[in-house]
């Protein structure tokens, strides 16, 4: 009799879970789909319009009908339309992973102070003066590789002072009040730098802090590629552990996970992202924000293992329909890519704000 219930109770439970689950895998086939669309367009799309039966010779054949489209894909087109997925992802990852750790809607993958990092790193290459300055850009070869070394080594500095802090801080919220106060002190000794920069260094500056995907070469994917992609498939084994941080810290360790280590791991990973991101494209604002947030809408769950798959290929649309907004198609003119992700991740932030303040009313 018990064991006759137990099957009715288990056969219900199955009943209700398949369509869920079938919901969610149809989902996430219409978002790979689009986000192919999206990836195509991307390629097409530009000051000079490619047709479709070049781009799909080039992807099976790795060369167009005309030698002239050829070069352009390969050289510019592929490099900008990879790494405007590969970013979207990154961050749209990197932002999930800050919104449940901090338990904040609005936190975002340079909520740690590591965009500012990269920033100053930047600023001290691109606007310092002297000896120092040169020295260090000839070491690396140059003042592009100077720059991303900068970026690079400025992230690293700020995860690394954080990471430190984190040992002797166990509460989430202080640790995010301390990654914002030290945000603003590394942003005040750029403004500084900004302050006695020489005109034509201060514009190549500001011209990088808008952010671009178009200054990705293909020797530079080599090293983004693999960053990115390293620390988001990583990212997928927090997965449950970030289910149970759904419901408190205290919950979390209740059912057996430790929360510190995947608080240190979930703040290196986006730390990496959000590095690499700011180190070629500059700091891309928004995306990390707004994409968790959309793909939670779309696939109606917050389940970590349904909800990192939306969030990776929602993550790749919308960094790849920034990018094709950012060009102006049958225009030489680009935007710059935090202009576009502006105009479209603003909206989805004010429409959380909103929808939380109706749902908190109607508590």
């Amino acid at each position: 009799m018990v064991t006759a219930r137990a099957a009715t109770v288990t056969d219900e439970l199955t009943s209700a879970v398949r369509p869920r689950l079938a919901r969610s895998v149809a989902t996430l086939i219409l978002l790979f789909l689009a986000a192919l669309l999206a990836l195509g367009v991307g390629a097409a799309v530009g000051s000079v319009t490619i047709d479709w039966h070049d781009l799909v010779s080039y992807l099976i054949s790795g060369r167009a009908h005309d030698p002239t489209t050829t070069v352009l894909l390969g050289e510019i087109r592929m490099p900008r339309v990879i790494t405007a997925g590969a970013v979207g992802a990154g961050l749209a990852i990197a932002g999930l992973l800050m919104q449940t750790l901090f338990a904040n809607p609005l936190a975002d993958p340079y909520i740690l102070g590591v965009s500012s990092g990269a920033s100053l790193g930047v600023a001290l290459i691109t606007l310092g003066t002297g000896t120092l300055t040169g020295g260090f850009v000839s070491m690396v070869g140059g003042m592009r590789i100077g720059v991303v070394v900068a970026a690079a080594i400025g992230s690293a500095a700020v995860l690394l002072l954080i990471l430190v802090i984190g040992r002797w801080v166990r509460s989430v919220v202080t640790l995010l009040i301390i990654g914002v106060m030290l945000s603003s002190a590394v942003g005040a000794i750029t403004s500084l730098l900004l302050a006695f920069a020489d005109p034509d260094r201060l514009q190549r500056f500001v011209m990088w802090g808008l952010g671009s995907y178009g200054g990705v070469t293909r020797s530079d994917l080599a090293v983004l590629l693999p960053l990115i992609i390293g620390a988001v498939a990583l990212s997928g084994l927090l997965a449950r552990s970030l289910n149970a941080m759904l419901l408190g810290e205290l919950y979390a360790r209740s059912m057996g996970v430790r929360s510190g280590v995947v608080r240190a791991v979930a703040m290196v990973l986006t730390a990496v992202i959000a590095g690499t991101v700011t180190a070629y494209c500059g700091p891309i604002a928004f995306l990390g924000m707004a994409v968790p947030h959309l793909a939670r809408l779309v696939i109606g769950t917050s389940d970590h293992r349904v909800l990192m798959p939306a969030t990776i290929l929602m993550g790749v649309i919308a960094s790849s329909v920034c990018s094709v907004l950012a060009q102006l198609p049958g225009d030489d003119a680009v935007l710059p890519i935090n202009v576009t992700s502006a105009l479209v991740g603003a909206p989805v932030v004010i429409m959380v704000l909103l929808r939380s303040r109706r749902l908190a009313g109607a508590v």
